[in-house]
Parts: structure tokens; sequence; C-alpha cells
């Protein structure tokens, strides 16, 4: 069963790895991932982003259907990837050493 809406069947593949409905599970999926899963995903995602956010802003955020949450999911994922992909060329964030934080509130859904 399809996890995204029809229009964005392309983005199939990495839905059941990246549609996560959380902040801390995104960080562990970019924590735990190589650099090539993570520019392969930024690499179907960013074409599709500005039509994605356009899609999601026909809905309330209140009353996302399930594709379109797990899009909403996604895009939130490709935000989580961009730093690495984009500057950092690796899933942590350089000269951090064991430094973290906690994201204690999230945007919902």
């Amino acid at each position: 069963m399809a996890m995204l809406p029809a229009e964005f069947a392309g983005l199939e593949p990495f839905a059941p790895a990246w549609c996560l409905a959380s902040e801390p599970e995104r960080l562990a999926k970019r924590m735990s991932s190589t650099m090539t899963e993570m520019q392969a995903f930024y690499d179907a995602i960013v074409p599709r982003a500005e039509e994605a956010i356009a899609h999601l802003d026909t809905f309330s955020l209140d009353a996302l259907p399930a594709e379109e949450e797990h899009l909403l999911h996604l895009v939130y994922s490709m935000i989580q990837v961009s730093f690495p992909v984009e500057c950092w060329r690796q899933p942590n964030v350089p000269d951090t050493g064991s430094a973290t934080f906690d994201c204690v509130v999230e945007p919902v859904p």
C-alpha cells in the first residue's frame, strides 16, 4: 500500500525509511545513515520539495490525510539531511564532540 499521495509516487521508495513522525526519530535516522543514502534521498526529494509544500498547503494541518502527513514527514526528513549533504559531508555536526541537543517541542503533525 502506498504511503504517499499518488502525485509523489516517485518518492515512494524513500517513504518507509524517511517518513518518521518525530524529530528524535529523524535525527537517529540521519546519524545511522551513510552519506550515500542521504545523498540519494536528498537528490530525489529536493526537486519535488516546493511542489510537495504547495500540495500540503491545500490541507489544514489539523486534518491532514495519512498520505499527506507522511509527505510532510518526508519534507521534515529532507530538512534534517540538508546540512549534512550540503555543508558538512557527514551525518554529525562537525567539531561538536559528544555535544547533543534534545528537541522538547516540535511541530505537530
